[in-house]
């Protein structure tokens, strides 16, 4: 074995970029998920020149490094700030930070630091998403980007961005999940004590008129569902196990969860195909089996569009990082 190979593996960089008015509780999420990923990331934060952050609340906050480090960066992360911040032009020092990010390095905003991103231009063509009570302003200040309101996060190749506030703990999840398997991710999310995976979109957040009183929810049937994603489960079956009409259900999942009840189990289903895929030597065909698929022709239609490769592929990457 050679001396390469012996050598062990460094933790990838995650650098923090803390801007005027950040939110700390965004600013502290990716020290704290990347933090309890197994020492698989080194997690920096700096701001433009070095000196304080003037955060959106009643203090300030110090960072150990300036815009020297982002070079050094294979991820940056860009946390949010306050509305009353948004930039409608960057300044100098602004720019000339994310002028230092390597070309390959991997971007992520969270939150209304999409509007960081957009006015850079590095989210021109791309789709991407930030907090739902700012879309309608980033819709108008940057046509060119493919804007989706409803989803937690999104990932358009090396550029990442999240919804609002607590999508800054599922785009982490979604890194280390995409890095390293479900496996590490999952154990990384019982240790901050926060879901691994949020099904739906931000849709469900969004202010809308108070439910009439003593309405049932679908939780129950969604947790119903998941004990048996392997049967052939229709609407009709889910509408019956919560008792309500076909129409009244589907409607109350969809403000629930921000998903029709069909997308919604597809998605269910592909995140367990991938578990499996990572952390088993099943047959495609069997897992397509396992998860409600009734092909692996299906299995591998469903994987390619979520997230672009093929079951094999797949697994192939995961066991190779084993």
């Amino acid at each position: 074995m050679s001396d390469v190979e012996l050598r062990p593996r460094r933790p990838e960089r995650v650098v923090v970029l803390a801007l005027d008015g950040v939110y700390p509780f965004e600013l502290g999420i990716p020290s704290r998920i990347f933090g309890a990923a197994d020492g698989h990331y080194e997690v920096l934060t700096c701001s433009v020149d070095g000196r304080p952050v003037r955060t959106n609340a009643d203090f300030t906050i110090g960072v150990a490094h300036g815009p020297e480090i982002l070079p050094t960066a294979d991820t940056v992360v860009v946390a949010s700030m306050a509305p009353v911040h948004l930039p409608t032009e960057l300044s100098a020092e602004v720019r000339d930070a994310l002028a230092r990010i390597r070309p390959d390095a991997r971007i992520v905003s969270i939150c209304t630091a999409a509007f960081v991103l957009a006015e850079a231009g590095l989210l021109d063509g791309r789709r991407a998403t930030t907090h739902w009570q700012v879309a309608d302003l980033f819709r108008r200040r940057y046509p060119r980007v493919e804007l989706d309101p409803d989803v937690l996060f999104v990932a358009d190749g090396r550029v990442l961005t999240s919804a609002g506030a607590a999508s800054g703990v599922d785009i982490c999840l979604h890194i280390v999940r995409t890095d390293h398997g479900s496996e590490l991710a999952n154990a990384v999310a019982r240790r901050c004590v926060v879901p691994p995976f949020r099904d739906g979109g931000q849709a469900q957040y969004i202010e809308q008129p108070v439910p009439e009183s003593g309405a049932a929810s679908t939780a129950a049937t969604r947790a119903w569902a998941l004990e048996r994603l392997d049967e052939p489960l229709t609407l009709a079956d889910l509408a019956d196990h919560a008792r309500m009409s076909l129409r009244t259900f589907a409607r109350r999942f969809n403000d629930e969860v921000g998903l029709s009840p069909g997308r919604w189990l597809i998605q269910q289903r592909v995140a367990r195909a991938r578990h499996l895929l990572e952390a088993s030597d099943l047959p495609v065909d069997r897992i397509a089996a396992e998860v409600g698929f009734a092909t692996g022709a299906s299995l591998r239609q469903h994987l390619h569009a979520a997230i672009g490769v093929s079951p094999q592929a797949y697994r192939r990457t995961f066991q190779q990082a084993r």
